[in-house]
């Protein structure tokens, strides 16, 4: 395929979802049954609605974590695309303009649905960990339809989320893109997804992915590990890129036999830590797609994140 002419960098598909963004104090957290820093999925409506009613509302923006990540890309001067479902709601129409207001190609037709566009509320309490309620409506009922092959194969490569990732309807959608992939990364998402499609996700990471992003809590559960020590083993017999954030410890690179890591910054004003799994993707896709060296890529991703969790919300 190296004569192909691609039209895209990096095609994003995921959910699309309005992140409502509230600040909250301790107390709300518990009062209302969530595990703090954890993504719960809420599957009714009505309690969904109930606890939007009990919140004050910051700010919303057109999120999902591969958004997040696309937006990041298109503000590095790449050029990307997204697929995800809205409905041809209110708020879908606001995420469609917010994402085409980042230069982001849109690549999904919207239409009337049953179900609403996917929101998140994201409590972020006053030690700026965030807390997310999640209604994903129409965006978690992606199908094959909605997957345009000729926009994948025009990608140099595609970026795909676990949280988009589910028996039935969402597999197909996701087989039908990695298949017609050039590349495929895949960002893990969240320890939650990982414990319900342990043996699914580790056939894509071990298979189909070329990069897999995970948090240092993801990649130990997904392979059951005892320490980290159990991860590099893992990652060297690979053959595929791993790429671990560790927090406070920074992030690892793991290919081959070629572990390279990158320290974090210091004496950052964290105010919000929503979104810095997501831009770290991007700034390393960024160096990635444009050939930087693997630890110039691990340092667009610090950059991005480091700059992101200094201010409230998963946007630069």
């Amino acid at each position: 395929m190296s004569g192909q002419e691609y039209k895209m960098e990096i095609l994003g598909i995921g959910n699309a979802i309005v992140d409502v963004i509230c600040k909250v104090n301790e107390d709300f957290i518990e009062e209302n049954n969530l595990t703090k820093g954890t993504m719960k999925l809420i599957f009714d409506e009505k309690e969904f609605k109930e606890l939007l009613g009990k919140v004050k509302i910051e700010m919303t923006i057109s999120g999902g974590s591969v958004a997040n990540s696309i937006v990041g890309l298109s503000q590095l001067e790449n050029e990307v695309g997204f697929i995800g479902k809205v409905n041809e709601d209110e708020l879908g129409n606001q995420y469609e303009v917010g994402l085409k207001g980042e230069n982001v190609k849109f690549f999904y037709n919207k239409k009337k649905e049953k179900l609403p566009t996917g929101t998140c509320l994201i409590l972020v309490t006053p030690d700026s960990e965030r807390t997310m309620c999640t209604f994903l409506g129409i965006a978690g009922k992606i199908n094959e339809n909605d997957v345009d092959i000729e926009v994948v194969k025009k990608s140099k490569m595609i970026f795909l989320e676990g949280y988009l990732w589910d028996e039935g309807e969402p597999k197909k959608a996701f087989e039908k893109a990695i298949n017609n992939a050039n590349k495929v990364a895949m960002s893990l998402s969240d320890q939650f997804c990982v414990d319900r499609h342990k043996s699914h996700f580790l056939d894509l990471v071990k298979n189909k992915l070329d990069i897999t992003f995970a948090n240092e809590q993801e990649i130990i559960s997904l392979i059951n590990a005892k320490n980290f020590d159990e991860v590099i083993e893992f990652g060297k017999n690979l053959k595929k890129q791993l790429i671990i954030t560790r927090g406070a410890k920074g992030a690892i690179s793991i290919f081959n036999d070629q572990v390279i890591e990158n320290g974090v910054d210091k004496n950052l004003n964290i105010k919000d830590l929503t979104g810095a799994g997501d831009l770290f993707a991007a700034g390393f896709l960024h160096g990635y797609l444009n050939n930087l060296s693997i630890l110039e890529s691990l340092n667009k991703g610090k950059e991005m994140s480091s700059k992101v969790i200094q201010q409230i919300g998963a946007r630069l």
